[in-house]
């Protein structure tokens, strides 16, 4: 296996689908205390601080059966590299990588990221640290 040019820092953000977003938006931010960060109205998604990490709530489609699978994806943050690399070591690992690198907003702000498939087929997306507040 060739080196791994990254490292695991911690979990970027989760994204959940919400079957009513309104109450999962009440219960986060009433119950539980995590503060909106901010929205993006066309796809639907509220994203909501938790310390260093965000919690992002987008809509469960309408069409999707009422199955336990509720996690869109999960984001590791893997710090400031080079993302060339990151990508050359996941295809000599054989990996599945679903797209291409492509800049994303995170609890660390805007910066590269991709996503790839785990053995059991959950998405996990890798992202490198942006500019705070980006």
């Amino acid at each position: 296996m060739p080196v791994r040019p990254f490292a695991i820092e911690e979990i970027d953000h989760v994204v959940l689908r919400c079957r009513d977003q309104a109450r999962s938006l009440g219960f986060y931010l009433g119950c539980l205390g995590l503060t909106e960060e901010r929205r993006l109205e066309a796809i639907g998604l509220i994203q909501l601080r938790a310390g260093r990490s965000l919690v992002d709530l987008v809509p469960r489609p309408a069409d999707e059966s009422d199955g336990p699978a509720n996690m869109e994806h999960f984001c590791l943050a893997i710090g400031a590299v080079d993302m060339t690399a990151v990508v050359a070591y996941l295809h000599a690992a054989g990996v599945e990588m679903l797209g291409d690198p492509f800049p994303r907003y995170g609890a660390r702000g805007t910066g590269l990221s991709v996503y790839v498939r785990d053995p059991d087929g959950n998405v996990v997306e890798l992202k490198a640290d942006g500019e705070p507040g980006s």
